[in-house]
């Protein structure tokens, strides 16, 4: 962690607003793994003596927007336009402490701290202009970079005036309170990303494009399969290439020079024998892999008496869902270049953490986590899939090793190779419905796809959810693969589960998807959003199946919940599904870019094609079969259909998170729609033309 003084030596002068207590309430109430903001000095935000605002965040952008959004969030408080704002992203020497980006919490988490600490600059700007103007701060107020007396407005006074050629650091107390929603009009106004021009025309920097005098870049000897023991490696012919060096350090084997093009041909010329492992499971057989080594199972929710719920139900149905392996497939693949010098190491990185980077390096390289800096420039796609740094570590060990700075850019067959994957998973549920159309029971088991969202948003008097193993914690430990957090982690296959079994019990209770829903419901904010969605949608509901080729689907992530319909259409000689229209309705709390917002869901809702319709990761015995996009099917341009998304406003919650929730609820709508048009229910992911044809016979 950078110190206070180190981080004043570096950032210049003006005013500074910072924090010597934990005034995140919010994160006093759910942090992650039981850590909120820090307790020691570090910047939210700068004056500077130019009149501009820095804004410091350990977030990083990598597509959600939070370039812009947060920046609306200060902008706002301050009372500054905001392209005023600078925000400054993912520097450990620079920004708070921050757990990382995932999970749509951006903005949730790092908004309400932010918008204290700018009440509090404010209120330290009127306490400088008071003294400057000679006038109480009580009658003061703030306008376009400005502080001026409310009866006599030609007395005034510019931010950068008070600021200039002066240090004044300031600690929030959590007193000064934010300005009313009611006046806002930067926050919550349609805005153009900011950050739209630099990526489109290519100015946009990200961790491949950064350049040192000197460095090298490293090709890295790599196993064809998970498990691989690497027995013998050769070099000498790789050596005795006119500017190559050698790196080995234990299992790390690279090959580096000033050109990657030499780099790489050099590492072909490195003779190594591995011992790969002779048995595993394949695509084919890892459900039944999974289930043979699932942990215990742990109860997550449960009321009422599954046998009492049983015997008042009509109707009983089991079923049993499966997910496959889902690769992150980001357009940027991982890269990161070091730098390791007089006994401190800087690295830029793409990352979505990169304060656990810090320490990875750190304790790689055994140093102090203060002597580390990571710097993150714009990701190109994350997913989830960045929170594991393993190129960052490999350039950080090899720039050791070399003594120059050293920069790692994976190819995408290393991108296939070491991306951690969503979690295959089995999803067993056992439901039941009485005479009234009201669900009697509900028994509930994940295994291995992990939890997060599998408690029911529906009344249900007699239920049980458990889980065993997902994607984190337990997960590694029984997964042939390396699995990791994966938008929206678990929440795409329990959506994808609950959502078809709420369809089959619809469809049990003779009653359109609509109604049967709202029958089952009874929290209003659910109702609101569904509401909301059926209104755009403007169908006509009838039961299923009635050939209309119509779905539905509801969910909560993130803190938000969503409903989205979809019309598809279904070519019963190949069995291709084409989605040609989805309505989703959201209600994310306040929305600070509605423009933002949209967007999010939009693209969520796109990459959410792909997992639903074709994303499959094919291996045995650890090695995997894709290596590029040429065999590893996502969304095309022709595959998006018409969308429309409806903003639910809900600004007294605050706001909540924007991105995932439209994704995970994509494939359950889809598979409703499915079977609506067809009368085929899918139990299986992706819902391929060869699983449709199947289904039809």
């Amino acid at each position: 962690m950078t110190t206070r003084r180190e981080f004043l030596k570096i950032s210049g002068t003006g005013i500074f607003v910072m924090f010597t207590v934990d005034i995140t309430e919010l994160l006093a109430r759910r942090t992650i793994q039981g850590r909120g903001y820090p307790t020691d000095l570090n910047a939210y935000l700068r004056i500077g003596e130019d009149g501009r605002i820095t804004l410091f965040t350990g977030k990083i952008e990598m597509g959600q927007g939070v370039h812009t959004s947060l920046p609306q969030m200060l902008a706002e408080e301050l009372d500054v336009p905001l392209d005023l704002v600078d925000p400054v992203m993912g520097d450990t020497a620079l920004c708070p402490w921050d757990m990382g980006f995932f999970g749509s919490m951006s903005t949730p988490y790092f908004g309400p701290p932010l918008r204290k600490a700018a009440a509090e600059a404010k209120a330290v700007l009127k306490e400088l202009a008071a003294e400057r103007l000679g006038v109480p701060a009580s009658r003061l107020s703030t306008r376009d970079g400005t502080v001026f007396d409310a009866q006599n407005p030609s007395a005034k006074v510019t931010y950068a005036a008070l600021a200039q050629g002066r240090r004044i650091e300031r600690a929030v107390s959590g007193e000064a309170p934010p300005d009313a929603r009611s006046a806002y009009t930067v926050s919550g106004v349609p805005t153009t990303r900011r950050d739209a021009v630099q990526k489109v025309t290519g100015q946009a920097k990200y961790a491949a494009d950064i350049r040192l005098p000197g460095m090298m870049y490293a090709k890295i000897l790599r196993p064809s399969a998970h498990g691989s023991t690497l027995v013998s490696a050769d070099t000498s012919r790789a050596e005795a290439v006119e500017g190559v060096t050698v790196v080995r350090d234990g299992d790390l084997v690279a090959v580096l020079h000033q050109a990657p093009d030499v780099a790489e041909s050099a590492l072909r010329l490195v003779d190594a024998r591995w011992q790969q492992p002779t048995e595993g499971p394949s695509e084919a057989t890892v459900h039944a892999y999974l289930e043979g080594n699932a942990p215990e199972p742990r109860v997550i929710t449960e009321s009422g008496d599954l046998a009492a719920g049983r015997a008042a139900a009509k109707v009983v149905r089991d079923s049993v869902y499966r997910t496959p392996y889902w690769a992150h497939a980001p357009m940027e693949p991982h890269a990161a270049l070091a730098q390791v010098e007089g006994g401190k190491a800087t690295v830029w990185a793409s990352t979505q953490n990169p304060f656990t980077l810090q320490n990875e390096v750190a304790r790689t390289l055994g140093m102090q986590p203060e002597n580390v800096r990571v710097i993150t420039p714009f990701v190109g796609g994350g997913f989830g899939g960045k929170t594991n740094n393993r190129q960052a570590v490999e350039a950080a060990r090899l720039a050791k090793g070399a003594g120059r700075p050293v920069q790692v850019s994976w190819t995408r067959k290393e991108e296939f190779f070491y991306d951690t994957f969503n979690p295959a998973s089995i999803i067993k549920v056992t439901s039941g419905v009485d005479a009234a159309g009201k669900i009697t029971l509900w028994d509930y088991a994940n295994l291995h796809g992990g939890e997060r969202a599998s408690t029911p948003v529906y009344s249900l008097p007699n239920h049980r959810v458990t889980s065993q193993g997902g994607w984190g914690g337990q997960g590694p430990r029984y997964h042939p693969l390396s699995v990791g957090p994966w938008r929206g982690p678990g929440a795409n296959m329990n959506h994808f589960a609950m959502e078809s079994q709420i369809e089959i019990m619809a469809q049990a209770a003779g009653m359109d998807p609509v109604s049967f829903r709202m029958a089952n419901l009874t929290e209003e904010r659910m109702k609101r959003v569904l509401r909301a969605a059926a209104d755009a949608f403007g169908h006509a509901w009838k039961p299923a199946p009635s050939g209309d080729g119509v779905g539905l689907a509801l969910g909560t992530d993130a803190g938000t919940w969503v409903a989205i319909m979809a019309k598809v259409r279904v070519d019963r000689t190949t069995g291709r599904v084409a989605v040609e229209r989805l309505v989703c309705a959201q209600d994310m709390g306040e929305i600070i870019n509605p423009e933002g917002a949209r967007i999010q869901m939009e693209g969520g809702m796109t990459q959410a094609l792909g997992h639903t319709l074709a994303e499959e990761i094919h291996f045995d015995k650890g090695a995997i079969r894709e290596q590029n996009f040429d065999g590893y099917s996502m969304p095309r341009f022709s595959w998006v259909p018409e969308m429309e998304t409806v903003l639910v406003e809900n600004p007294e919650i605050g706001p909540k998170g924007g991105g995932e929730p439209a994704t995970v609820v994509v494939a359950a709508v889809v598979a409703n729609a499915v079977h609506d048009a067809i009368g085929v229910r899918l139990y299986e992911l992706p819902l391929t033309a060869e699983r449709v044809k199947a289904g039809m016979r």
